[in-house]
């Protein structure tokens, strides 16, 4: 299938960082940048508001979902989605589940004064990876995104980083999806090595999503684009991780899937719109 050029197509980049030089990466993020995505420094290079909204206009990106962190909110996240609620929503993490309430009284907060897309949580990133989803933990989490219906983000898929990845399995979603039905829930970073299990579990429950951020669209499997073009069209939710990969690098390579008409703007745009933004 023939690219199709960013003039003639609309997107939502659904996890973009835009203050990862404002702070000393940890010692995992500078493995992944060298032992997974062979990145050049420059992927550690904080974003100006006029540079990140030519690049989007440019690639036909109209909203772009921003990172921070509850203990250390990004100054530029709030006030890019400050100064531009249209464009950007915001992606909310650092959540410290081992004591709950402080930390979703701030994510209600946040909720409250910003256009908070999503809380985003990584199972192997906190508490030595020992927590899968399906642990009671995160019970209150839960319960919190189900009463301000806020959509839940939560790693699958072995990480990048030397760190546990059993947590991150996405088999305990199973148990998640039947105990709180009302949540609307998202895969992220993709499933590897587990494309089947999420892919059947999508199967399973409505309210259950995928976002392929960090993923070259080139390199997702087969089983997940036949998916995307079959029964799963409603399923799959594009982002780029920006600037671990760049927009236009994962816009090109994703307008060139071999995608039924109609797929690639679920793909890239709707389906964030309607799980994230349409309420």
């Amino acid at each position: 299938m023939a690219e199709k050029p960013a003039s003639e197509r609309r997107a939502i980049d659904c996890l973009v960082n835009v203050d990862m030089g404002d702070v000393e990466p940890p010692d995992w993020m500078v493995r992944v940048k060298e032992d997974t995505f062979k990145a050049p420094d420059s992927m550690f290079r904080s974003r100006e508001l006029p540079e990140l909204l030519d690049e989007m206009d440019a690639q036909g990106v109209q909203r772009a979902i921003l990172l921070t962190n509850l203990a250390k909110p990004s100054e530029r996240a709030r006030t890019f989605a400050e100064k531009h609620p249209e464009r950007f929503g915001i992606g909310v993490g650092g959540l410290d589940l081992l004591r709950p309430m402080p930390s979703l009284r701030a994510l209600e907060s946040f909720v409250r004064d910003l256009p908070v897309a999503y809380a985003i949580c990584g199972p192997s990133f906190w508490g030595d990876g020992n927590y899968p989803p399906s642990d009671a933990v995160y019970y209150p989490l839960y319960t919190k995104c189900c009463e301000l219906d806020l959509a839940l983000c939560l790693n699958t898929g072995i990480p990048g980083p030397p760190l546990p990845a059993e947590a991150q399995n996405p088999i305990h979603l199973d148990r998640v999806c039947i105990r709180f039905p009302e949540l609307r829930l998202c895969m992220i970073h993709g499933a590897d090595p587990w494309w089947d299990t999420a892919i059947r579990l999508m199967i399973k429950y409505r309210n259950l999503r995928l976002m392929t951020s960090a993923w070259s669209p080139r390199r997702l499997p087969d089983s997940l684009v036949h998916y995307l073009n079959t029964r799963g069209q409603e399923r799959i939710l594009f982002a780029s991780d920006s600037p671990v990969l760049s927009m236009e690098r994962c816009l090109s390579e994703a307008s060139a899937l071999d995608l039924k008409p109609g797929v690639l703007d679920k793909y890239l745009f709707s389906n964030a719109e309607k799980f994230f933004f349409e309420r």
